[in-house]
């Protein structure tokens, strides 16, 4: 998921992708401690997608706030 795709989405849609991307990756969290994930690096691009989507609506709940 790109900047720019998170960006159009509204704050409330950005809150449900950000605990659905939460929960995949405690369920991929836990197959990896049982051995059964072959594509680890998805840990790490569900991490960045978190740090992107966390970002994004600190800076839209931080723009009505500069403007009033």
């Amino acid at each position: 998921m790109t900047s720019k795709e998170i960006r159009d989405l509204s704050q409330v849609e950005i809150t449900t992708k950000l605990r659905d991307i939460r929960d995949q990756l405690l369920q991929l969290r836990l197959r990896k401690q049982t051995g059964q994930v072959e594509k680890t690096h998805e840990l790490r691009t569900l991490r960045k997608d978190i740090a992107r989507l966390e970002t994004i609506l600190t800076q839209k709940n931080q723009a009505p706030k500069k403007a009033a």
